[in-house]
């Protein structure tokens, strides 16, 4: 019998941990698919509501038109040419307020925000500034750009040097949607903008000013401060969150690199951003957890084969793999009851019956009832080890590492009188 144990069910129980890995495998692309529904489902929010807003400006643009001609060797083309030039403020001030709601589709959720949004500072004229001989100037005008101008809820405030502008739809930045306001000549002085906003997931705001401050604050507790900079100062409770950001031409060229990339690159514009993110991510959870489901096969398996040996047992190998099914299906109830109540709950939930039902199972395989409890809370052990190495992202490997030369040594210890030429005999 112990003979048995140490060749013939050895092998039988590598190959059937290696076949239980095909279904894990399975579990893994469902995992996957489910983050696919989440990703369609918050891409259908995002399409009768509004996406990610980054903004631009305001800006002065100064549009002018010349004749250009070609000499192709048989015909003369003429055609005109529409030129933009810019003018950055010397000074922006942004106060962002931020109010978050989140909108569910099915069992998915999106983080919608409104913001009210006030930017403030000075434009400078330039009076030395000339139009080329060969041009004609045309009305210039403060330009806004905006991701996603669905956002726009109201129809935004701006004025510049004390008087009110009429704001017209359209940025007339390339492809870039937004605001702009005409003006009566290139004039400069103090400009002030409010307007509402609404967006998801993320926020960003070019710091266009030779002078940049942004402050921003919201209701949800879980920001991620991304983009270029870092703010100067933060405040994270579980109100909400309360940022700062300041920076200069110094630090972001903008005043020699916006005119290249605002038409057609406005993405890699340095800016100041935050996102909305969820907490916990339980679908990376689950593939973190299921990424240890050879391991923690293996490991009942061990344990199961230490009772054998230590109490004289034989067990079939039909019931190892019962058990090993067991612990696959624990993973798939996992997945499905973290979309319903989160990634915590669900797991105590979907260890407990799965703890439940190998301890009533191999109660009669290993000799009784307090066997059964033994092996019982020995897998609940191995549950709650295996919780706290998703939980412990950054020492998951230590932790790993520890836990393997534990048990390692335990069965050491346990086997350490064991004479195995003699159980290979069978004796």
């Amino acid at each position: 019998m112990v003979k048995q144990i140490l060749t013939h069910k050895t092998t039988v129980l590598l190959l059937l941990g290696l076949l239980l890995m095909l279904p894990m495998q399975w579990i893994l692309d469902l995992n996957q698919e489910r983050q696919a529904y989440r990703r369609q489902a918050i891409e259908k929010i995002m399409g009768s509501a509004s996406g990610p807003q980054r903004l631009i400006g305001p800006v002065l643009v100064q549009p002018f038109v010349r004749e250009v001609t070609l000499h192709d060797g048989k015909e003369v083309k003429r055609y005109q040419e529409r030129l933009l030039r810019y003018r950055l403020p010397q000074r922006l001030d942004a106060h962002i307020g931020m109010e978050v709601t989140p909108r569910t589709l099915g069992i998915y959720q999106a983080q919608v925000y409104q913001a009210k949004v006030t930017l403030s500072g000075t434009l400078d004229a330039d009076p030395d500034w000339q139009v080329p001989a060969d041009a004609v100037a045309e009305t210039p005008y403060l330009s806004l750009a905006l991701s996603d101008a669905r956002g726009i809820s109201q129809i935004p405030t701006l004025t510049l040097g004390g008087k009110s502008l009429e704001v017209m739809p359209g940025a007339r930045l390339g492809q870039l949607a937004g605001v702009h306001a005409p003006l009566t000549t290139d004039a400069g002085g103090r400009f002030e903008v409010e307007l509402t906003l609404q967006g998801m997931e993320r926020l960003a705001l070019v710091p266009v000013g030779r002078d940049s401050s942004l402050t921003l604050a919201g209701n949800w507790p879980h920001p991620n401060f991304l983009g270029d900079f870092l703010p100067t100062s933060r405040e994270v409770t579980q109100e909400g969150f309360n940022a700062r950001w300041q920076t200069s031409w110094f630090a972001t060229d903008m005043e020699s690199r916006l005119p290249d990339l605002i038409e057609e690159h406005s993405d890699t514009l340095p800016a100041f951003a935050t996102s909305l993110v969820q907490p916990v991510d339980h679908y990376q959870q689950n593939e973190r957890s299921a990424k240890y489901a050879l391991l923690f096969i293996g490991l009942t398996f061990l344990a199961v084969v230490m009772g054998e040996l230590l109490r004289g047992l034989r067990i079939h190998p039909i019931q190892y793999a019962l058990v090993g099914m067991s612990l696959v299906i624990f993973y798939l109830v996992l997945l499905a009851l973290t979309e319903q109540i989160g990634f915590t709950p669900a797991y105590l939930l979907a260890s407990l019956a799965c703890v439940l039902l190998n301890a009533v199972y191999l109660s009669q395989a290993l000799g009784g009832p307090r066997a059964g409890l033994a092996f019982a809370g020995l897998q609940a052990l191995l549950y709650t080890v295996l919780y706290g190495l998703l939980q412990a992202e950054d020492l998951a490997l230590l932790l790993g590492a520890l836990l393997l030369l534990l048990i390692l040594a335990l069965v050491m210890m346990l086997t350490r009188t064991f004479d195995w030429y003699a159980l290979n005999r069978g004796e």
